[in-house]
């Protein structure tokens, strides 16, 4: 492989903001996202005060979007606020790296606006809609069951993140997407290596994570050019179907754009809903008298499993690009700059969440959480992860009791998708 002419990610770091506020490196340093206390610290600062401009060395520049009415807005206002090709925080050099060496560059529902947008997600909505999952409900309870009798099986200890919370709801999705379960430890090896290509455990040279995700995106390229051979030459009723043989204006979808389908899919469907699935845990275990009161009593699971979503908020920011001038709250944006929304801020802002910054099973208003996003760019896949975890906590407590802590828990180094990355436990057998 060619040595990369990027600057080393370590380096970029260090010089992170340029002639702009210094506060927004949160936004764009994956190891603050490891330690959350910090972060939200900060960026609670940043919530009580007008937007600030980031201007970081090698990114494109944008205004941090903070509190919950202004990425509430910016998301609304889709007709104005666009996703692009840059809708990810990513080096500019490193998307120039990959697009000099044939990499294909991202390009998924997250990356679309508009018309194309529409047509894309119209490929496979009908596969998320609630009857569908309902549909579903029977295979769900047995995957869970199955991950509820492995936990009963460890011994009363176990990494709940890495060994429970990730396997389960990765077989959740693959399930659906009719990948054999021989092949769900590869996928889940590759969701790490793209979202977690500068994180130290998943990533490797986390000077150039650029190598990472070239070596993941040609494993994906190859994965699943074999997987669209198979189900053009014999579709089965499963999702990876509906993909290979999907159509756009009446043409097949285009190359770049299935591999991308097939990717985002395969990871989104799975690492948000477990980062959800073992922060809510940690959530709990920060508070025991919250755990001791939803093991007691399972009708707080649904109002629980929303505080979980809003207390983690898996998806970190997503990038959107004024297509004109608008104004956003107190900020005006000029016609071509961009606005970081940023999730994690937004669902803690406590003009929205009283003391929003406390883990709260019981806190009303959860309707208002942004983790799934709003409008059309609302999460195709959140009906499954809502029924994931009301399937499993119940299960979990109803099996299980006295749980504690085995050890530090770990948050993962990404500033796009990220959460609790291990979490060792104990606990006791019913």
């Amino acid at each position: 492989m060619t040595e990369p002419t990027t600057i080393p990610l370590s380096q970029q770091m260090d010089e992170i903001v340029l002639d702009s506020d210094p506060r927004g490196k949160i936004f764009i340093d994956p190891t603050t996202w490891a330690d959350m206390t910090a972060w939200h610290e900060q960026a609670e600062e940043l919530r009580n005060e007008p937007p600030i401009r980031v201007e970081p060395r090698g990114f494109t520049p944008f205004w941090a979007l903070t509190r919950h009415a202004d990425v509430f807005e910016a998301s609304r206002r889709s007709d104005v606020m666009w996703n692009t090709l840059a809708s990810v925080l990513a080096p500019i050099e490193s998307l120039q790296w990959m697009i000099e060496r044939g990499i294909p560059v991202p390009k998924t529902l997250v990356h679309m606006d508009g018309e194309e947008h529409t047509q894309y997600r119209g490929v496979t909505s009908d596969w998320f809609r609630p009857s569908e999952v309902k549909r579903r409900s029977e295979d769900i309870d047995v995957i869970a069951d199955e991950y509820i009798e492995l936990m009963a099986q460890m011994g009363g200890e176990c990494d709940f993140a890495s060994d429970v919370a990730q396997p389960f709801t990765l077989r959740v999705i693959m399930s659906i997407f009719g990948v054999p379960k021989e092949d769900e430890r590869l996928m889940l090896e590759l969701t790490q290596g793209l979202f977690g290509a500068s994180d130290p455990e998943f990533g490797g040279d986390t000077d150039h994570p650029e190598q990472k995700l070239f070596e993941t995106v040609m494993q994906f390229v190859m994965y699943f050019a074999d997987l669209t051979n198979k189900r053009r030459e014999v579709p089965t009723e499963d999702l990876a179907s509906v993909i290979a043989n999907g159509e756009i204006d009446g043409c097949p979808m285009g190359d770049i754009e299935r591999l991308w389908y097939y990717i985002i899919v395969a990871t989104a469907g799975h690492d948000t809903t477990s980062f959800a699935l073992s922060g809510g845990l940690q959530a709990l275990l920060a508070n025991p008298d919250q755990l001791a009161d939803l093991s007691a009593d399972p009708s707080l699971t649904l109002n629980a499993a929303e505080e979980m979503f809003r207390w983690t908020s898996p998806v970190r920011h997503f990038l959107r690009f004024a297509q004109e001038d608008i104004t956003i709250g107190e900020l005006d944006i000029p016609a071509g700059e961009a606005v970081l929304l940023s999730y994690p801020a937004a669902n803690r802002d406590e003009r929205v969440f009283q003391n929003g910054m406390k883990f709260d099973i019981r806190r009303p208003g959860l309707e208002r959480i942004l983790s799934f996003g709003v409008g059309k760019h609302y999460c195709l896949g959140s009906h499954y992860a809502r029924r994931e975890l009301r399937t499993f906590i119940p299960r979990m407590f109803d099996r299980f009791t006295d749980f504690a802590y085995a050890g530090d828990a770990q948050w993962a180094e990404a500033h796009f998708v990220s959460g609790v990355k291990h979490l060792p436990i104990t606990y006791k057998v019913k």
